[in-house]
């Protein structure tokens, strides 16, 4: 799985979409609107014409929290509130624990008066969905972690069949709003492939409506291809941006675009690209393993990257995942003319092709033959699965084929003794 976080704009409009399917006593108000550097604020006022008659409530909306501890949200204010809100705050450099940043992007929405506020997040385990519930939702639910409910739902439980009123005691006569809200809200986390989810907090206003407030998800982006239609919504297409402070090079955003084209898992994130160690792991669980195993050895500031590419992508789209981490690697010799080190590693694929993807790898070996000699590059090999001897034939057959040192070894082999055979020179 592949989690991904999305806006909180995103989150609501997803929730929004597919709640009522499952709780049809969910009458959100809809009421959302995104404000950026690039708002036209006489269009914008056209298009939500509620901004000039309710009060209104405004927050960064760019994935990292405690807006409300940290002053960055405007409460029960009018419009002419909210432009002076944006005006002192859009564009301005905030810091986030260690991470310094820029506001570019606000959400607006209605101001909700409530009488209750509760806690309610959905996370995922191997065997597990775990519901966690606290009467006591808001800024201060860290502070009281004790008082919340770790309700744990087996992979594949029917919900509506589940003793969640049993779980929850105490909320009287509003668990005939909040157990049917609870469950709805767990069958769309299910339905929609979400990671996380948390809504902290969801609010329950004097007419018996229920509100969420403010919302936190990721989804399992690997999922994309399912959900076309709610994910890819023209109104509100789902984006996948970058964490706060950061910024995707243009060789992330390119492996992005190639993922989101296909249901495998194709996934670039540069850590130093001046590094000599590069992976191009087949599996997400190998990925960490390799990276530890680098570290562990002392490498971890050599270390270039972290990825994986799994799910049996295509020999094109491995070929294009493999010659975009090739082209970055050799962009730039060692100034010592130290090697380089890629490490094509993974485990035992279950229904991976191993020749199909290595095909692709050779050739992009093959078109970046020179670049790999004048970088000084050692390639390392091993890896397990359908069609594995013919596809490590492959990568000793290319090796001698363009003169670069290949060492190829099979599923026999430690899966990550590659890693010590490579760095263990001591270079």
């Amino acid at each position: 799985m592949a989690q991904r976080s999305i806006y909180e704009y995103s989150a609501k409009k997803l929730i929004a979409d597919e709640l009522e399917k499952y709780f049809p006593e969910f009458k959100y108000h809809r009421k959302l609107a995104v404000i950026t550097p690039k708002t036209n604020w006489v269009k914008f006022e056209k298009e939500h014409p509620w901004l000039k008659t309710d009060r209104l409530v405004a927050k960064p909306d760019q994935l990292f929290g405690k807006r409300g501890k940290a002053n960055l949200l405007l409460l029960d204010a009018d419009l002419t509130q909210l432009k002076k809100f944006v005006k002192e705050n859009l564009g301005r450099q905030i810091e986030v624990g260690s991470t310094k940043g820029e506001l570019k992007r606000f959400l607006v929405e209605p101001f909700i008066p409530h009488e209750k506020e509760f806690y309610v997040s959905i996370t995922s385990e191997r065997e597990y969905d775990i519901l966690h519930f606290s009467f006591e939702g808001g800024i201060f639910v860290e502070e009281n972690w004790d008082k919340v409910l770790h309700i744990p739902i087996p992979i594949g439980t029917d919900i509506t069949d589940f003793d969640l009123e049993g779980k929850i005691k105490g909320l009287g006569e509003l668990k005939k709003i909040v157990i049917p809200f609870l469950k709805g809200l767990f069958k769309v986390y299910v339905d929609q492939d979400f990671a996380f989810l948390e809504i902290n907090p969801f609010a329950l206003t004097p007419d018996g409506l229920i509100v969420p407030l403010d919302l936190k998800a990721r989804l399992d982006d690997t999922a994309a291809f399912r959900h076309a239609n709610t994910w890819g919504n023209p109104e509100s297409p789902i984006e996948f941006p970058a964490s706060f402070g950061q910024k995707s090079s243009k060789e992330e955003a390119f492996i992005q675009s190639i993922d989101e084209q296909t249901g495998s898992s194709l996934k670039l994130t540069i850590l130093n690209r001046k590094g000599r160690v590069w992976t191009m792991v087949a599996g997400g669980g190998a990925s960490v393993i390799y990276a530890d195993t680098i570290v562990d050895l002392g490498f971890g500031n050599e270390l270039a990257n972290y990825g994986e590419y799994s799910g049996n992508p295509t020999r094109e789209h491995t070929e294009l995942y493999a010659q975009t981490i090739i082209d970055l690697m050799t962009e730039k010799p060692d100034p010592k003319n130290r090697p380089k080190f890629l490490l094509i590693g993974g485990g035992i694929a279950n229904f991976t092709d191993v020749k199909a993807t290595f095909q692709g790898i050779v050739s992009a070996l093959r078109k970046s033959a020179q670049k790999l000699k004048d970088a000084n590059v050692r390639i390392y090999v091993r890896r397990g699965g359908p069609n594995e001897t013919e596809g490590l034939e492959l990568m000793r057959d290319v090796g001698k084929e363009i003169g670069v040192p290949i060492e190829v070894y099979d599923r026999y082999t430690h899966m990550t003794r590659i890693v010590p055979l490579a760095l263990g020179e001591g270079n």
